[in-house]
């Protein structure tokens, strides 16, 4: 689906999306306001209209369902990305990926940057880009830094799959999907992803496809 007028003002842009029922349209790669750098959040949506589409992008997030989305992926190209993990996973995955859960999060004009230099691969994927996954090398820990919905400063140390979040989702208002920090040999459709590539980290994918992890 086209992304709505990008050239309309944002706060008319997002009433717009908003006027429709249901979790909003997820703009596809291949769509330019993907590819752009989003604006600053600055007040171009008053606090009950940011409100409104705050929640627009929880609900889409969990109908989709996913744990991170960006203002840009629903056609807005302002800094802004939710993210929540139940982290749902077997206690094998959670130790090895790192992954635990990540309360409900309103990220506003975020940035990170690396804690060390450790850096961790596995598979990621996207809600742009359905039905593809592919081994990203990420930094383990970062630093995020910006503010929440309210305007509060934000400064917070993520590790293991949080920190993969943050990252990915950040990574979006740069104009960046993950598949341009990706590992293209690993890139593997849904399908081979659950006949052959469920372990709890990506060392046989690694050794079959031919690629080397961090």
């Amino acid at each position: 689906m086209a992304t709505p007028r990008h050239h309309a003002p944002l706060a008319g842009l997002v009433e717009e999306l908003l006027a429709g029922e249901g979790p909003l349209p997820i703009v596809a790669a291949g769509d330019p306001v993907l590819r752009a750098e989003s604006e600053r959040f600055e007040g171009q949506l008053d606090s009950a209209l940011l409100a409104r589409f705050v929640e627009a992008l929880r609900i889409t997030m969990h109908a989709a369902p996913g744990v991170g989305l960006a203002a840009p992926q629903v056609g807005v190209p302002l800094r802004i990305a939710v993210i929540e993990d139940p982290a749902p996973v077997p206690d094998e995955i959670r130790v090895a990926r790192g992954r635990v859960p990540q309360p409900f999060r309103v990220l506003v004009n975020p940035s990170y940057e690396a804690v060390g230099t450790a850096r961790a691969g596995f598979f990621e994927g996207c809600l742009s880009v359905p039905g593809w996954q592919a081994v990203v090398a990420r930094h383990a820990e970062v630093r995020l830094t910006g503010e929440d919905e309210h305007g509060r400063a934000v400064d917070e140390v993520f590790s293991g799959w949080p920190a993969r979040i943050v990252q990915h989702e950040t990574d979006h208002l740069d104009g960046l999907l993950y598949l341009d920090r990706a590992e293209l040999r690993s890139l593997s459709s849904g399908q081979a992803m659950a006949e052959r590539w469920a372990q709890p980290t990506p060392a046989e994918a690694a050794e079959s496809l031919g690629f080397t992890l961090p």
